[in-house]
């Protein structure tokens, strides 16, 4: 391991946690191992936003500071690849982005940094290198989480894939996330994941000394926007059955955005501790950039035949420097839909007990 990566790592430590946290000092993000350790057991979710746009980082950061809230920003390997992804966003200009809104801001809270969706589409040693080079960037960048998401593939590949890929993550003894059971698109529909399943990839992972904090599953959830009319068919039940079945790993929720709030407060109760909203800041984002840039945008990706969110890279420089008042209203509905998200996963309140569990 390289000395930068080394020395980003000792940062992680439990027992430096709250340095980081007393005034004046330098603000890092948190290991996701070490926050699970004090939530894991208590009906409480962790929020995890891919923030596409920058402009509703400041609002997420606000919201889980007055309502003392543990949070999580994330960016899948689609949105922040190596080359930028999607949202022009490497692992570097991302992690520096996050410390620099959390510098501004005078945040306090603990967080972590996500590589979410670590994805292996297949078996090919090219697809396996492409994952292997972007977690040792964001180990590089300082990310605290990890997500390998080789669900894909059958389960023996998975197994194998994801083993393969987890070492350097608990080497560094940082919280991982494995995925089984394949999460679709909204509009298109996936098979939910079974007891059997779940069972089968933990205990094959186990087997080969590969202990993950954290399981995506099917359970009919959706990424992205949900259709107009679409149902949301959440099956809880199976997703408690997973989570007893495979205890201590707990479940980490896909595709919130969309997902009635009074739903969404009762995920905690059956065993998830981690929920990512994604869409949901896009969204806000789009209905506050400056008129002409969004019609330019959507414009270029009816051309393109691409989805609106392609468009967020090559219009990147013009949606970090909107003017202030379009950058205020991002930052202002952000804040206030942030504390909406965090009351219902019942996790105002969570930062003190992690900083009083490290202390």
């Amino acid at each position: 391991m390289g000395k930068k990566v080394t020395e980003k790592l000792l940062d992680l430590r439990p027992e430096n946690a709250l340095a980081r946290l007393r005034p004046g000092s330098r603000v890092l993000p948190l290991n996701s191992l070490h926050l699970l350790k004090v939530l894991g057991d208590k009906p409480v979710i962790m929020m995890a936003c891919n923030t596409r746009i920058k402009h509703v980082i400041p609002g997420i950061m606000e919201a889980a500071e007055e309502l003392d809230a543990v949070v999580g920003f994330e960016l899948a390997k689609s949105e922040g690849h190596i080359d930028g992804g999607y949202t022009g966003m490497s692992p570097d200009i991302y992690s520096r982005t996050l410390m620099d809104y959390a510098q501004e801001i005078g945040f306090t809270r603990p967080f972590y940094i996500h590589g979410d969706h670590i994805t292996v589409k297949n078996t090919s040693e090219k697809e396996i290198e492409e994952a292997r080079k972007l977690i040792a960037a964001e180990l590089s960048a300082g990310y605290t989480s990890f997500a390998i998401d080789a669900s894909f593939n059958q389960i023996p590949d998975n197994i194998r894939i994801t083993t393969e890929l987890a070492g350097p993550i608990l080497d560094a003894g940082i919280g991982l996330e494995v995925e089984v059971g394949e999460i679709k698109s909204a509009g298109h529909e996936g098979e939910i994941t079974t007891v059997a399943e779940a069972v089968e990839f933990i205990d094959g992972l186990k087997k080969n000394g590969i202990f993950p904090q954290f399981l995506a599953i099917n359970n009919g959830s959706k990424h992205g926007n949900y259709l107009d009319g679409e149902e949301i068919n959440i099956d809880l039940e199976r997703t408690e059955e997973i989570y007893r079945a495979i205890a201590p790993v707990v479940i980490a929720q896909h595709g919130v955005t969309g997902t009635p709030l009074h739903l969404v407060g009762r995920f905690a109760d059956f065993g998830i501790r981690k929920a990512n909203v994604g869409t949901h800041w896009q969204n806000i984002a789009h209905a506050h950039l400056p008129e002409e840039l969004m019609r330019e945008m959507k414009e270029w990706a009816e051309a393109e035949g691409k989805s609106i969110k392609m468009a967020t890279k090559p219009f990147k420089e013009r949606i970090d420097s909107i003017p202030q008042a379009n950058a205020d209203a991002i930052r202002k509905e952000a804040y206030e839909t942030a504390k909406e998200y965090i009351t219902a996963f019942r996790a105002d309140g969570t930062a003190s007990l992690v900083i009083e569990e490290l202390g």
